[in-house]
């Protein structure tokens, strides 16, 4: 748990509570690893919270050292696919307005833009609001 953690802390918003409900068995937490199986240090994560009707993807960070090696788009399609098992009939997440990468990839992934919320993070920042069916 300490290693994510500390991937947790390079979110610019992050919800270390969340992370501890949900590794206690209500959500989807999926780690990517460095190394060989599960032996490996992880490098990065996707937490992801069922509901009843909508889940919604609540944090997916790569270390800065491993991104753009396809590990948060892996990480995104074993989350929906484990989120398919479940009740919900959509996903959704939130994204900082400015993120494109970040939106390009929810995108590729057939999330689109619902609504703009002004003030949605701690800081005040805005974030735009995706979801996709399940």
């Amino acid at each position: 748990m300490p290693v994510l953690r500390a991937l947790q802390s390079l979110l610019p918003a992050s919800s270390p509570q969340l992370l501890t409900t949900a590794l206690s068995g209500p959500g989807v937490v999926l780690a990517s690893v460095d190394g060989p199986d599960d032996t490996g240090v992880p490098v990065g994560y996707i937490l992801a919270m069922n509901g009843p009707e909508t889940a919604h993807v609540a944090e997916l960070v790569v270390a800065p050292s491993h991104r753009r090696e396809g590990r948060g788009r892996r990480l995104l399609a074993a989350a929906l696919a484990r989120l398919r098992e479940t009740e919900a009939t959509s996903v959704e997440l939130a994204v900082e307005p400015g993120n494109d990468a970040a939106r390009r990839l929810y995108e590729e992934f057939g999330f689109e833009e619902k609504t703009r919320i002004e003030s949605y993070y701690d800081d005040g920042g805005p974030a735009v609001l995706m979801r996709r069916p399940l």
